[in-house]
């Protein structure tokens, strides 16, 4: 689902704003989606702050009462956002400012539907690549971004998941790993081991009955009976759909 912020201290922008939004989803046939409204920047930013939201795409006047728009853009990239920021303001004075907080664009009101529209469809394309290759977490209050190729393995740590990460790092999450599931298991690299382990196989080095070693040197002890399952996910994935080899055998896996 696509979640779009709306911030802009006059209702009138708002509403313009809104219905030019609708009528975009309309006109691409998107139904899931969700527009959230806020008159003040500050409101927008506890909620960012303090209840999760992380909306794709902010849509933001520069010129408000209470602290301007690229102020407010700052803070929310202070936090670690990436969300798609479009300055919608009534001069180009802040535009220089704009582009330095990596806004996806900057328009002049009166809006030109069409360049908003072009503008959103840039944004909406750069998220479903950008879908494929991270996950966001939220570490700490703030969003982290972690490329899916350096996620060695999740592994579960009674109530909280722990990530290890390529580096040597690692993040302790307050998720259920099925949770953390639902997130990385669409993924064809990401393969299940019993019930406290979730593998990228990219990083899989070696394996037998007992023992996956990782190329970073670390190993994973195998759940009783979960080898068998492991060994032909990761002959499938390796020989099959997800990385191109030739020759390959499974009897060649131990």
């Amino acid at each position: 689902m696509y979640s779009i912020a709306l911030c802009d201290d006059e209702t009138e922008e708002l509403n313009r704003t809104q219905d030019s939004l609708n009528q975009y989803m309309r006109q691409k046939a998107i139904r899931d989606f969700a527009i959230e409204r806020f008159e003040n920047a500050e409101e927008l930013l506890y909620r960012m702050k303090y209840k999760e939201y992380m909306p794709d795409v902010l849509l933001l006047d520069i010129y408000m009462p209470e602290k301007l728009g690229t102020t407010l853009a700052k803070e929310i990239r202070d936090m670690g956002s990436t969300s798609r920021i479009v300055f919608l303001t009534s001069s180009r004075e802040h535009a220089l400012e704009a582009f330095r907080l990596e806004a996806a664009q900057y328009l002049v009101k009166p809006v030109v539907e069409a360049e908003l529209f072009a503008v959103l469809d840039k944004c909406f394309r750069d998220l479903e690549e950008e879908a494929k290759k991270y996950l966001l977490f939220k570490v700490d209050g703030r969003i982290r971004r972690v490329p899916l190729a350096d996620i060695l393995y999740c592994e579960a740590q009674g109530k909280r998941q722990c990530i290890h990460l390529s580096d040597e790092t690692h993040l302790v999450l307050n998720m259920t790993m099925g949770e953390i599931g639902g997130l990385v298991l669409e993924y064809p690299e990401f393969t299940k081991v019993g019930i406290s382990y979730i593998i990228n196989m990219n990083h899989l080095d070696t394996l037998n009955a007992r023992e996956a070693h990782l190329d970073n040197g670390h190993s994973i002890y195998l759940p009783r009976g979960s080898y068998g399952v492991l060994r032909e996910n990761y002959f499938r994935y390796y020989c099959g759909g997800g990385v191109d080899h030739e020759g390959c055998d499974l009897q060649s896996i131990p």
